[in-house]
């Protein structure tokens, strides 16, 4: 409340009781009487907080209250001394007003003290403390004082500065600076606003809000705004939500308000990978929609300390009886390390199933035995691998022990014995690969589609992180293994739509480094650099015989052309991730782009991440003699004899009579389109069970 005379600066730097309660202390209710000893206690823990007490007033002539802010002093007696909060016209005030009593706030209730005043000055006010103070309740949502929090306000197009001097989920007050382009008399008080709350380059809060009140103030203007929205959907919608578990004990949420500066201390009601839910007192909270809260820990007990960015998306009050009402507010997890992450998801994962799981300890041995037994490493592919068997264990063993920025597993385990496998690994700047996917499902039937269905989980309690840079998921199999052309075929068969899940095949093949040294490339024939107008190229060719996701989904895209911070991570954990990509041009045209990918031997059991991607452009004019000789000039950037080759289209090896050893399909999602994903794994689940 404010008094009704005075200019609009002195009112707006005056308001500053949080709900307006002076004087007679309208629609409040009074409780029981605190004894002097306990009040004392409460205001020298507001001197060692540094918080501030409400002194209300009372206009001497026209009886308008209005509420001050004031600083306790330490406090040993019935005597209590209070400094004011300097504020522009406080002296102006003080001549005109008579004190009346005074309130102290507390986070769980507020107390109502009729203190008797010994002495008032511009300075300071000097209190008697009565034998007794009143306990008050509201009944409503208390907003809480603000510093240092600015905000900006939109409204077709008129564009308002200010700050927020406090705020609570249902309502805040805003004192905004006029500016000489930007009059008041453009602030349409019928039409909502958009408001951005901002500290330092952090924006914490963006909304929707109706205009409740204002003054008429020219220079500078208080506004009451309530938010809209009670929820907002920070990502599109899914049909697949991320499971919520009830944990035992129940973890809490511990976070430094940035509003406020206090300390925020909630139990979790549910938690998931890509959220959680709060449980709050109505009169105190804090949350509300739309708010971003820059940090905040996940703690359980003392055993975990998990820390992320977080969002409320909803707010919802239930009555739980007549003394307490309680608020549960749903909050998304935006960002978090991926280390942490994955410690959060280890646990989730175990609560799912006790025989899942996820980026845990492997023995190797058991690893090992059941690719054998599976026959995931068939003959020939042992063959294959058999002469660098040493660097392959040593290239898992170092996968399996943390480097969790670039690499995951899942794990189906009974009894110490690994029945079923999936692992990951992020090998383009957004894609995830999935790959060896093993399972004896002869002994466990649910191994398979347990590690299946972790891989579900975690994609969909993880793509959106930021951290995590998983804007796609990619899988290379062949037609003939039965299991993953029914679950990955049919996914795509079913979204139906190749920017939202595309099948590519490619001729799979092994160069045998050739020691001819007469080849050159002369005449028309140039092998170059790719550049940007060359990505733009082989886009313009691949939308028109594809239109699938593999442009994107492999940084081909020319923006991308740079982009190396995939090798960077990479690097800091010692791994090899090295990509080349060369343009072959005829007479100046595009014929094809060569992707040179190398990495560790064996960080793919076929290699396919350290292999040469074939894309010919001009299926006619590009003779077979000119592509092999490209093959022999790039299979310098390999060690071993063969290098690994996957060519697209399949149709040119086809119609140039080149042998190759089988055909993959490379399999992408793009993961705005889950559902169909979770909808055909658990159909499947459904029917084995």
């Amino acid at each position: 409340m404010t008094h009704s005379n005075g200019n609009g600066k002195e009112r707006d730097a005056l308001k500053l009781h949080s709900q307006g309660r002076a004087g007679s202390l309208p629609h409040m209710e009074k409780r029981r009487e605190i004894a002097q000893k306990t009040l004392i206690n409460r205001l020298n823990h507001q001197n060692f907080t540094d918080s501030e007490i409400l002194v209300n007033l009372a206009h001497t002539k026209y009886g308008s209250p209005i509420s001050l802010r004031a600083k306790p002093l330490p406090c040993l007696g019935d005597t209590l001394e209070c400094v004011w909060v300097k504020a522009p016209g406080l002296e102006q005030v003080l001549k005109n007003y008579r004190y009346v009593n005074f309130i102290l706030p507390d986070t769980h209730q507020s107390f109502l003290v009729e203190a008797v005043s010994v002495s008032l000055t511009d300075e300071r006010i000097i209190l008697r403390l009565p034998e007794t103070c009143l306990e008050i309740d509201s009944r409503q949502v208390t907003r809480h004082p603000c510093h240092d929090i600015s905000i900006e306000l939109f409204q077709n197009g008129a564009f308002f500065q200010g700050t927020l001097v406090d705020f609570s989920p249902l309502s805040f007050r805003v004192i905004l600076t006029s500016l000489p382009d930007q009059p008041f008399q453009w602030l349409n008080e019928e039409s909502s606003v958009h408001t951005v709350f901002t500290k330092g380059q952090e924006m914490l809060y963006s909304g929707d809000c109706e205009i409740m009140k204002q003054d008429c103030g020219q220079k500078t203007r208080s506004l009451v705004l309530q938010p809209l929205n009670a929820q907002i959907r920070r990502f599109k919608p899914k049909e697949f939500r991320s499971t919520r578990h009830k944990l035992v004990p129940s973890p809490n949420v511990v976070f430094s308000d940035p509003l406020t500066g206090k300390k925020v201390n909630l139990k979790i009601v549910d938690l998931s990978g890509s959220g959680f839910s709060v449980e709050e007192k109505e009169e105190n909270s804090v949350l509300l929609p739309g708010r971003v809260i820059p940090e905040l820990n996940i703690d359980l007990a003392t055993i975990i300390s998990i820390r992320c960015k977080a969002q409320v998306v909803y707010r919802t009050v239930s009555q739980e009886n007549e003394e307490r009402r309680t608020v549960t507010c749903g909050l998304a997890i935006l960002d978090m390390d991926i280390k942490e992450h994955v410690r959060l998801l280890a646990l989730l994962n175990q609560v799912s199933d006790q025989d899942s799981y996820f980026c845990n300890k492997v023995d190797m041995d058991s690893l090992w035995e059941l690719f054998f037994q599976t026959g995931f490493l068939y003959p020939e592919k042992y063959s294959f691998i058999q002469a660098n068997k040493e660097n392959f264990k040593k290239t898992y063993e170092r996968l399996y022990t943390g480097n969790l920025h670039i690499a995951r597993h899942f794990v189906y385990q009974k009894d110490g014995m690994i029945y079923g496998h999936v692992a990951m690994v992020r090998f383009y700047e957004n894609t995830w690969l999935v790959h060896h996917h093993a399972a004896n499902n002869a002994v466990h039937k649910k191994a398979g589609l347990s590690v299946l269905e972790q891989v579900g989980r975690s994609i969909n309690d993880s793509n959106n992180l930021t951290s995590t840079r998983m804007n796609f998921v990619a899988c290379y199999y062949r037609s003939e293994n039965r299991f993953p052309k029914r679950i990955f075929g049919r996914i795509a068969e079913q979204i139906d739509d190749r920017k939202g899940c595309s099948i590519d095949s490619f001729a799979y093949l092994h160069y045998r480094k050739s020691s001819i040294e007469s080849w050159d490339l002369s005449g028309p024939w140039s092998l170059t650099k790719t550049q940007a107008e060359d990505l733009s190229e082989l886009d313009n060719y691949y939308r028109h015989v594809s239109g699938g996701l593999l442009v994107n989904a492999m940084d081909l895209e020319p923006e991308m052309l740079d982009a190396d911070e995939i090798k960077q991570e990479f690097d800091k954990v010692g791994f090899k991730k090295e990509k080349h990509l060369f343009s072959l041009k005829k007479d100046g045209n595009l014929k094809a782009v060569f992707i040179v990918s190398v990495s560790d031997i064996g960080l793919n059991m076929s290699d396919l991440t350290n292999c040469i991607h074939t894309i010919i452009i001009d299926t006619e004019d590009f003779p077979r003699g000119t592509l092999f000789m490209i093959y022999s000039l790039l299979s310098k950037y390999y060690d071993s004899e063969y290098v690994p080759i996957l060519l697209y289209p399949v149709s040119y090896a086809d119609n140039h009579q080149i042998e190759y050893d089988k055909i993959y399909n490379l399999w992408i999602l793009n993961m705005q389109y889950t559902d169909s994903y979770f909808r055909y794994v658990e159909r499947i689940v459904h029917h084995c069970k």
